[in-house]
């Protein structure tokens, strides 16, 4: 590329001939074809990878014969580098090199062998864990053979239905602060959606008298065990019956909701609350829940593949089987699984009954170490029919949290899904059991599926957005997932099942057919602006890719005129700097590349330095075309620097390109900024990220040319504001494209005469400390009064209610309420008679709610910290957005307020956001009112909770099988326990 030119062009790019005004122009089309197909690329690596090993471990299943007597040493991951007392290395401990590897967060790893992590109550001898550990070694070469092969891989392992989890790369694993490990891969949302297929759940828990004391503490650990089994694609309720049948939330009476994580949660506390007393009458409860289920499967809701009942019960006397006859015989479409609790045997035979004559399966709990072996045994029966067949269904899970990149990483780059496959046992005499070995699976972070759509070529608003085939999202920059606690973040109760509905505001309904679409949004924003959305399916993956433009983006194209040679020299001027987090260059796949900075990567590549970086030549031509231009500010700001007053309060001058580059410079010394993580990684949203530009840059691409945006940034530790002034200016360039040597005050004057629609803006800023009072070119900053100076940056609603109600009432500002569906978090009610903690009851003069509520303002609401016993739930919110309208210039006033009056003026400040108001003393009047109103009105919130959204459902389903083993149905021993933790998960339990 060395000593090429380019082009100078800006044209316009031609539409098709369609008729169809939402028809997509080539530039569009190109786009999303190139999003798709290395979406397409990079997802079949990873299945590939997964597919290599489900057939090693096949294989090495196939040829290994179970050994009970078999000794074996192995790397325990909890034991690895252990030593005993006299520095010798402990049994299953042996020395494992680990070493730091930035492709994993920098944890310590060893990247040539995998270790094996059991739970606690799971013994690391057992021989059925002594076999399985022995037969996975065979994973090993291909583990690593798969990282060489495709170095974007990060974790890969095998989890085993005995409970031992293979991972590489090998790790320590550490225990809790109590020294346990609670992990069980068999738990994990990506081994139970590839051990079944979808599933429609009624349990049926039994609340007489007789259940009280630890059998009801079993019983709720029972339904709570079931429901951590249960995903997206399932479908729940839970009837508790003695006297009387009831269903625990009189909300989802007689259907069935979607087991995702707010309906899981909500029914967890309920079973919290359940109470013993009655008697107990099953008949009823059986009935009730076989009608359930037969009405959804005949309406074609639910999951339409596996149906069960779960019965949780100390004992069934009454006769029941007349309800099987009539409800589920001869077809036995429903499976039926029990769970004995308690000791007593005297009740065994009839609840065992119920479940080998129903195709399900029984077990007994008799204590609380018993509940977690017993309930995956359920799992186990349903993996039948898709063992037998041995259907290999690719899955991929829900987004979850990856904890270890809390705080290197953007909130949108945190979340991870799994690519995971059932691996099955392919001996003959086994074949009518149908055993499943366990599962294989590795991790893909979001982030991956993000590089592949170029911020550049989005647009300052445009972005990509991944969805799952609920509905949910998996990325999409207003996706929130963390919370502040303190100088903690912690994940929302309902990161991963956040509704597309619940962050697009949808401004009309229209009907949409084919395989790719295109439809239109209002995107709820201080300013409203009009999106166009192009979505399409994944094939091979639930999950649907859609990609939002600004409408009218992508209408114009530009090419620059620049050499490497004279972009180079701009490049390396210390006051440039390039997002880090955009893709210049792919640094992530060779080792010797990690370390690079993308600036350092594009000059290398520009030098022929590193002729093996692979790196995106538009963008880099962007690049050197904006170094170029751009390079005069140095000079420009130095000469504003050398003629400014020191008085002048401009701490720094920046700038940014649509390319991702950046230059600023500084006024005052470094140690007197007043905002010290302004265009840094530790304020994401002033820099260029992966998902968005900055705020500055946004804002100020959102209104007309020539306009000065200011806006308060942040406040330092000592509570002093900082103010940013950004202006919408075109990237001067000189004629024939040389850029001039200067900035003569006549080219100042004619800054921002730029087309919205032109492609070569930039947006210009200054920092300034807020308190000057002497003007700098167009920018000028006034001091205000001590008490409005504590006031700064509040809503003018809660520093002046009479006055902004008065605005409101004139037409100057008009309110428009938002829904938030379970995106924002509440507190929890506490119990009667306690009295709630201070700091939840407001957030400024905001209500609770508020608090941690997604909103896309350009001014994110601060946060209260909130106490440790508050219980934090998804909750509906509704948020007030107040719009100003420019058609009025200007106003005035007078309020009554009994003996006294107040005038105020407002006047618009041209070419700028302000307003400037002048005013009265603010009365001692309340806060504008309208802001503590909420629409939590229960029946509307039990409608929308009963309601059925649109999704697709998976592709397969496994139900039945006719050469599959139904007599064997419980009643035998499992894989053995530890004696001495039988009661650990009781510890847990009360924790």
């Amino acid at each position: 590329m060395q000593g090429d030119k380019i082009r100078t062009v800006v044209s316009k790019q031609r539409q098709s001939p369609a008729t169809n005004n939402r028809s997509i122009p080539p530039l569009k089309n190109l786009l999303l074809s190139r999003i798709f197909l290395l979406s397409l690329d990079m997802l079949r690596r990873k299945v590939e990878a997964v597919e290599r090993l489900v057939e090693a471990a096949e294989d090495a299943d196939l040829n290994h014969e179970y050994n009970s007597s078999l000794e074996f040493d192995y790397y325990n991951s909890l034991l690895i580098n252990d030593k005993d007392e006299n520095d010798n290395y402990v049994e299953l401990g042996d020395e494992f090199i680990l070493e730091p590897n930035e492709h994993f967060n920098n944890l310590l790893v060893n990247t040539t062998y995998s270790d094996i992590q059991l739970p606690t109550n799971v013994y690391n001898k057992d021989p059925a864990i002594l076999n399985g550990v022995y037969m996975s070694e065979a994973l090993n070469p291909i583990f690593v053979d798969n990282f060489e092969r495709d170095p974007t891989l990060t974790w890969q392992y095998f989890g085993s239905s005995t409970g031992f989890f293979r991972l590489y790369p090998g790790i320590k694993w550490l225990p809790d602060e109590n020294g346990v490990i609670s992990f069980d891969c068999r738990n994990r949302g990506w081994y139970i959606q590839a051990a079944t297929s979808p599933k429609d759940i009624v349990i049926i828990v039994d609340v007489s008298g007789s259940m009280k004391g630890l059998r009801m503490t079993i019983a709720k650990h029972t339904i709570v065990t079931i429901l951590d089994t249960l995903g997206e694609n399932d479908f729940v309720n839970i009837i508790a019956y003695n006297d009387y049948v009831h269903f625990i939330e009189p909300c989802f009476k007689g259907i069935l909701v979607q087991a995702d994580r707010d309906n899981r949660e909500h029914f967890k506390q309920l079973v919290d609350e359940l109470q013993a007393k009655g008697v107990g009458t099953v008949s009823k409860a059986l009935t009730e829940s076989f009608k359930i289920l037969r009405e959804f499967r005949e309406a074609g809701q639910g999951g339409l593949c596996n149906q069960a009942i779960m019965l949780i019960t100390d004992g069934a006397v009454e006769d029941y089987e007349a309800v099987f006859e009539k409800y589920n015989w001869p077809d036995r479409r429903v499976r039926v699984f029990t769970y004995l609790i308690g000791r007593e045997v005297t009740f065994a035979p009839n609840v065992k009954w119920i479940a080998c004559n129903n195709k399900g399966y029984y077990t007994q709990i008799s204590t609380l170490a018993d509940v977690q072996e017993n309930v995956m045994e359920y799992l186990h029966v349903l993996s039948r029919p898709m063992v037998i067949n041995h259907d290999h269904d690719i899955i991929w899970t829900e987004a979850y949290m990856d904890s270890a990149l809390f705080a290197s990483q953007a909130q949108s780059l945190l979340l991870m899904t799994t690519v995971a496959m059932p691996v099955f046992s392919k001996k003959n005499e086994t074949r009518s059991h149908g055993i499943l070995l366990g599962v294989v699976g590795s991790d893909v972070p979001l982030r991956e599926l993000l590089k592949l759509a170029p911020r550049y070529k989005l647009g300052v608003h445009g972005y990509a957005f991944l969805n799952t085939n609920n509905g949910y999202i998996l990325s999409h920059p207003d996706l929130r997932p963390l919370y502040k606690e303190g100088k903690k973040l912690k994940p929302k109760p309902n990161y991963n099942s956040v509704d597309l509905s619940e962050v697009e505001w949808e401004d009309q309904d229209e009907i949409v057919n084919g395989f790719s679409y295109s439809f239109s949004f209002i995107q709820k924003r201080v300013l409203f602006l009009t999106n166009d959305y192009f979505f399409t399916d994944i094939s091979g993956t639930p999950f649907s890719l859609g990609v939002v433009l600004s409408r009218g983006h992508g209408e114009y194209i530009l090419l620059g005129n620049t050499s490497v040679e004279e972009g180079l020299h701009d490049l390396l001027q210390p006051d440039l700097s390039l997002a880090n987090e955009w893709i210049y260059c792919i640094t992530d796949i060779d080792p010797d590349h990690r370390k690079l900075s993308q600036l350092e990567a594009v000059i290398r590549f520009l030098t022929g330095e590193e002729p093996d970086l692979e790196c995106d030549e538009e963008l880099v031509q962007e690049v050197l075309f904006d170094a170029v231009v751009t390079a005069p500010m140095e000079a420009y700001w130095t000469t504003l620097a050398l003629n400014m007053d020191t008085e002048a309060g401009v701490e720094m001058a920046f700038l940014g390109t649509r390319a991702g580059l950046m230059r600023s410079a500084l006024y005052v010394g470094s140690e007197k900024i007043s905002n010290k993580k302004f265009l840094t990684q530790k304020d994401k949203e002033s820099i260029f990220t992966m998902d968005h530009f900055p705020l500055w840059y946004r804002r100020a691409a959102e209104h007309p040319p020539g306009s000065f945006i200011y806006s308060i940034v942040s406040e330092d530790d000592s509570g002093n504001p900082s103010l940013s002034t950004e202006q919408k200016e075109r990237c001067p360039a000189g004629d024939g494209g040389s850029p001039p040597s200067s900035f003569p005050a006549s080219q100042r004057t004619k800054l921002g005469v730029a087309s919205l629609q032109k492609p070569s803006l930039c947006t210009a800023g200054l920092q300034t400390a807020g308190r000057s009072h002497k003007a700098f070119g167009k920018f000028a900053v006034y001091s205000v009064f001590p008490f409005l100076c504590l006031q700064t940056g509040k809503f003018f609603g809660a520093v002046d209610g009479s006055v902004m109600t008065q605005l409101l009432n004139m037409g100057m500002f008009r309110r428009i309420s938002f829904p938030l569906f379970s995106v924002g978090t509440c507190s929890r009610p506490l119990p009667e008679g306690s009295s709630p903690p201070k700091s939840i009851s407001k957030c400024g003069t905001f209500p609770a709610p508020l608090c941690h509520s997604r909103v896309s303002l350009s001014r994110p609401l601060a946060a209260h910290k909130h106490k440790k016993h508050d219980m934090l739930q998804p909750c509906d919110t509704e948020y007030p957005v107040f719009v100003y309208e420019p058609a009025i210039k200007e106003t005035n006033g007078l309020i009554n307020c009994g003996d006294c009056q107040k005038m105020f003026v407002a006047q618009q400040i041209i070419s700028s956001n302000l307003l400037l108001l002048v005013t009265d003393t603010p009365l001692s009047l309340p806060a504008l009112p309208v802001l503590n109103s909420l629409a939590h009105n229960a029946s509307v919130k039990c409608e929308r909770m009963r309601s059925q959204k649109l999704r697709r459902r998976p592709d397969s389903c496994h139900a039945f099988h006719p050469e599959e083993n139904a007599q064997d149905c419980g009643g035998t021993a499992g894989i053995s326990v530890c004696p001495a933790l039988l009661l650990l998960p009781l510890v847990l339990l009360l924790r």
